[in-house]
């Protein structure tokens, strides 16, 4: 188990205590920040949460997957724009036979999104959308001018039907985002294979939520702690497998 500073390990040792064994199969991780207290956000945003090397690990954790999973909310409330990494790590992507860039993929179960955000217009990959069949057919179609819109369940997204659609589209590792509400719902489908959680040494007070929300869900699932990383500003980066 990785117990170090972020001065004392290597670029190559973090992106090694994050790989996963076999990148054929789907393996999904969910990457978070919350406070001291649980607090997923300040003011709206959970940015206000980070700091450089947390950034750094999940510019890292983009690199290391297929497709970026989040909820259109959390498209419009973090302000994504085109999903496109930095030099070195396309660099790394290439020569380790992944494409330049991992896919964005945006769950919505109302399509309430713009076709002309950045989010579409600055994709250097075309991005997913992935909905239901009883989405609005004119929202399918605006936003099929921009994105592959994919269709997985009937009244509402299917998120099993939607991890194994990836798979079969070549895009077996997932990183998912957020929002809480996703991470909720693939929660209660037992879809979590790793959460990787990003601890900030603030404390913020009550009113903000929690890194998961929705539906009331009893079965509690174990996971176990496989590294832990440690910033100079007291931040601890803690990565968490499902129990076998």
């Amino acid at each position: 188990m990785h117990r170090l500073t972020t001065a004392e390990i290597t670029d190559d040792e973090v992106i090694q205590a994050y790989q996963v064994e076999d990148r054929s199969v789907p393996h999904l991780r969910s990457n978070f920040v919350t406070s001291l207290d649980g607090a997923v956000e300040i003011d709206g945003q959970s940015k206000s949460l980070t700091n450089p090397e947390d950034s750094e690990l999940f510019g890292k954790l983009r690199m290391l997957s297929d497709v970026v999973l989040v909820g259109a909310g959390t498209v419009r409330i973090e302000g994504y724009n085109g999903l496109r990494l930095g030099g070195d790590r396309r660099a790394w992507r290439k020569a380790n036979g992944l494409a330049e860039n991992p896919t964005l993929a945006i769950v919505s179960s109302r399509l309430d999104l713009d076709p002309i955000n950045k989010v579409f217009a600055d994709a250097p990959i075309r991005p997913l959308v992935i909905t239901h069949a009883a989405a609005s057919p004119e929202r399918v179609e605006a936003l099929g001018e921009v994105a592959d819109v994919l269709v997985c369940g009937e009244a509402e997204v299917d998120l099993s039907a939607v991890v194994s659609t990836l798979a079969e589209r070549g895009l077996p590792q997932i990183l998912c985002e957020g929002g809480p509400h996703l991470l909720g719902a693939l929660t209660e489908a037992d879809l979590v294979d790793e959460l990787d959680l990003s601890l900030s040494p603030l404390l913020v007070g009550p009113g903000a939520g929690r890194i998961t929300a929705g539906a009331v869900d009893t079965v509690a699932r174990p996971f176990v702690l496989r590294s832990v990383l440690g910033a100079d500003d007291g931040s601890l980066f803690l990565r968490y497998l499902r129990a076998s």
